[in-house]
C-alpha cells in the first residue's frame, strides 16, 4: 500500500504548494486529477452529453466527435501557455505572463466566484436529483446527506494532499471503469448504424448539441493548478492532460452515439442507468447511477484542491488555513441550502457559469500577446484564440439565454 500510495501522489504531509521538502505530485497523480476533472467521464457518459443529443440522437456519433474536435483548440491554448509558465495559479499564471498582474487579478476573481459558488450549490444537485432517481428510500436522509457531503470533502482536504491525491485516483480509476463497461454494454445491445456518424439530424439540432457537449469539458483546466507542484510540468500537463481528454472523449463516444438507436433513452433523469437497467440488470444500474453522482462529488473535490491553489498564489496566505476556510463556508451554508434546495441552486448556478465563462475568455483573448513573447507564428496563434474566444462566448451567451427568468 506505501508503494501504490508513493506512486500516486508523489506526496508527504501537505505543504504549501513550492515548499522546501515537499514532494511533487507524480505524473500518475497529475492524470488521476485530470481525468476526474473532465466532466468527470461517468457523468459525461451517463448523464450530460445523452440528454444533450437528445435533439440530435440521428446524428449522436458525429455531434459527440465534432465537440471533441471544437474543444481541442481551448486544450491547445492551455498545453501552449504550459510549456513555459506553470503555478500554483493556474490560468492566472497565463494570464499574468501574458497581460500583466492586474488583468490576471480580474481573470484570478471571476474564476474564484465560479468555483466557490459551485462547490456551494452542487451538492444540492447530487442530494436532490442524482441519488433520489438511484435509490428512492435516500429522501429521507437528504438533509442529512446535503451536510455530509461537504463535510466529507473538507476531511478528506485538511487530511492532506497525500490522501486527496488517493481519493481521486480511486474515483478516477473506479468511473473509468464503470464508464467503460457501459460503453461495452451499450454497442453490445444497440446497433449502432454508420449513419449516427452522419448528418442525419437537422443542421441545427447537430449544432447545438456539438456546442453544448463540448462546453462540458471546460472542467479540464482545473489540473493545471497543480503546476506548481510538478516536478517537470511541462512533460507532465502536456501528458497527464492530453490522455485524459482523449480518454475521456472515447467513453463519452461510446456510451452515447449507439443512442442513435434509441433516442428515447435519452430523456431519461440518469440515460446510463436506464440503459443499464434495460440490459445488464438493477445491480448494475443502481453502480451507475451511484458512480454518478460520485464522479460529480469527484470533480468537487478537484475545484476545491484548485481553488485552495490559487487563492494561495494570488494572496500568498498559507495553503492548510486556505483549505480549512474553504471547507468551513463550504459547511456553513450547507444547512442554508436546505431552506429552499431548488432556489439556492437555481440563484448560484448562472452567475457562477457567466464567472467562468468570462475568466475563460480572459485566458484565450490575451493568449495572442503571449504567443507574440515566445516568437509564436502569429496566424496559429490567432486562429486558436478566435475559435477558443468564440467557444467561450458561446458558452457565455448559452447560460445567459438559459438562466432562469
Amino acid at each position: 500500500m506505501t508503494t501504490f500510495l508513493t506512486r500516486i501522489t508523489g506526496s508527504g504531509a501537505d505543504r504549501p504548494p513550492g515548499a522546501a521538502g515537499a514532494r511533487p505530485v507524480s505524473g500518475r497523480g497529475f492524470t488521476a486529477v485530470a481525468v476526474t476533472s473532465f466532466g468527470g467521464p461517468l457523468a459525461l457518459a451517463a448523464l450530460y452529453a445523452p440528454g444533450i443529443v437528445a435533439g440530435a440522437s440521428a446524428s449522436a456519433g458525429l455531434a459527440m466527435v465534432a465537440a471533441v474536435v471544437v474543444f481541442t483548440f481551448p486544450l491547445a491554448i492551455w498545453l501552449s501557455y504550459s510549456r513555459n509558465v506553470a503555478g500554483s495559479g493556474g490560468l492566472y499564471c497565463f494570464v499574468e505572463a501574458a497581460a500583466g498582474r492586474r488583468v490576471a487579478l480580474v481573470q484570478a476573481g471571476l474564476w474564484i466566484v465560479s468555483y466557490l459558488l459551485y462547490l456551494l450549490y452542487t451538492t444540492a444537485q447530487i442530494v436532490y436529483d442524482i441519488l433520489p432517481a438511484v435509490l428512492p428510500g435516500v429522501q429521507r436522509y437528504r438533509p442529512a446527506l446535503e451536510i455530509a457531503i461537504p463535510l466529507a470533502l473538507a476531511g478528506v482536504m485538511i487530511a492532506g494532499r497525500r490522501i486527496t491525491l488517493l481519493v481521486t485516483g480511486l474515483i478516477a480509476a473506479g468511473q473509468l471503469v464503470i464508464a467503460a463497461a457501459l460503453g461495452g454494454v451499450t454497442l453490445a445491445n444497440l446497433d449502432t448504424p454508420v449513419s449516427t456518424f452522419g448528418t442525419g439530424a437537422p443542421a441545427g439540432a447537430l449544432a447545438t448539441a456539438t456546442g453544448q457537449t463540448a462546453l462540458l469539458y471546460i472542467c479540464g483546466s482545473l489540473p493545471l493548478f497543480l503546476g506548481g507542484e510538478l516536478a517537470r510540468p511541462a512533460r507532465t500537463i502536456r501528458r497527464g492532460l492530453t490522455g485524459a481528454y482523449l480518454v475521456t472523449a472515447a467513453v463519452v463516444v461510446a456510451a452515447v452515439a449507439p443512442l442513435a438507436a434509441a433516442p428515447s433513452v435519452a430523456q431519461a433523469p440518469i440515460p446510463g442507468m436506464t440503459l443499464a437497467e434495460a440490459f445488464a440488470g438493477h445491480g448494475f444500474a443502481v453502480a451507475v447511477g451511484v458512480g454518478v453522482a460520485v464522479s460529480i462529488a469527484g470533480v468537487m473535490l478537484v475545484e476545491y484542491l484548485s481553488l485552495s491553489r490559487l487563492v494561495t498564489a494570488v494572496t500568498s496566505w498559507r495553503l492548510r488555513p486556505v483549505i480549512v476556510a474553504i471547507g468551513v463556508a463550504m459547511v456553513v451554508i450547507a444547512p442554508v441550502t436546505l431552506i429552499n434546495p431548488d432556489t439556492v441552486y437555481n440563484d448560484l448556478l448562472t452567475p457562477s457559469l457567466v464567472a467562468l465563462w468570462l475568466s475563460q475568455l480572459i485566458v484565450f483573448a490575451v493568449y495572442p500577446r503571449y504567443a507574440a513573447r515566445q516568437g509564436t507564428r502569429p496566424l496559429p496563434a490567432w486562429v486558436l484564440t478566435v475559435v477558443s474566444v468564440a467557444f467561450a462566448g458561446y458558452g457565455l451567451w448559452s447560460v445567459l439565454k438559459h438562466s432562469p427568468t
